[in-house]
């Protein structure tokens, strides 16, 4: 399953580059445009990959935390660090009362966990190292990176899109191809290419939601620590949504945004309800082998 969803994720992003190529073909009219898309693809990429971290933490303020301001946190991510085979990440705390956090950075090296404030006062210890070992499989599994790559992508295209179309409308950029001022290359750029590549990034989001949610109970041995953290999450994270850049919305552990209107169109999470579902089949599955394991020891 976890080789299937690699596969999966990797489709995915080739997608996401392919629609950027398009759009520089469709804006330009030729061969030309290939070239500027696919450049412009990989010097997204490249920066999202070296920049994530910065990025990520600077859109929703995260302020770096030092251990002596907060040593308990340490010594518990230390922790669940040591059961999970990783370095241990730096700790940012973002300053809002909704309950969440998100993890970033380009690999285990160069890895952080922002925690806000909300959660910290909100969770119980068990249900705070849970959400935290998510995270933490979030960072395993080279998730942060991806979402990064593919939200740096699909925003690209956006303002790409929106930027080049202004000139292909009122500058001469139709000398570099026939095709390059159409309604159907306009209408790419402006509208289809952009909604399409958000349904890309959610798609690769909902993937690894659902590994990094099994990657939690396999860290922790406790996979309804995490049911009873995201029934809270969900609840009253919708009363006191958090403020910022929706590109990075899919980083964190539960949608951050609100849930009204049209919001409801662009989720960028699976369901926190089927989330729990297969948290509680893989609890119900934890049972059972122990009991089965007890069965079979022998006498003492």
């Amino acid at each position: 399953m976890a080789g299937l969803n690699q596969v999966k994720t990797l489709l995915l992003l080739v997608l996401l580059s392919g629609l950027i190529v398009l759009a520089g073909y469709l804006l330009v009219g030729n061969e030309t445009g290939l070239y500027y898309g696919l450049g412009f693809a990989a010097l997204s990429s490249f920066g999202s990959w070296y920049y994530s971290d910065q990025a990520a933490l600077s859109a929703f303020k995260a302020q770096p935390t030092p251990r002596e301001e907060r040593p308990e946190l340490y010594e518990r991510i230390e922790k669940l660090c040591d059961r999970a085979s990783l370095p241990s990440p730096k700790l940012y705390i973002v300053p809002s009362k909704s309950p969440n956090a998100f993890a970033t950075g380009r690999d285990p090296e160069h890895a952080a966990i922002a925690l806000t404030e909300g959660i910290i006062d909100l969770l119980p210890a068990d249900e705070l190292d849970a959400v935290i070992a998510h995270e933490l499989t979030h960072v395993r599994n080279r998730d942060t990176l991806i979402q990064a790559v593919a939200g740096t992508l699909s925003g690209s295209l956006t303002y790409l899109g929106r930027i080049l179309t202004i000139g292909a409308l009122y500058f001469p950029v139709a000398r570099l191809g026939k095709r390059s001022n159409s309604p159907l290359a306009i209408l790419f750029l402006l509208i289809v290419g952009p909604f399409s590549a958000g349904l890309l990034q959610m798609a690769i989001s909902r993937t690894r939601e659902f590994a990094a949610d099994a990657g939690a109970a396999e860290i922790t041995e406790n996979p309804l620590a995490l049911v009873r953290a995201l029934e809270k999450l969900e609840a009253i994270g919708q009363e006191n949504p958090i403020h910022g850049n929706p590109a990075y919305a899919a980083m964190f552990i539960v949608n951050p945004l609100s849930k009204k209107g049209l919001m409801k169109l662009f989720m960028t999470h699976p369901p926190t309800e089927d989330r729990i579902e297969r948290l509680k089949a893989l609890a119900e599955e934890s049972a059972e082998e122990k009991e089965t394991a007890q069965t079979l020891s022998p006498a003492t």
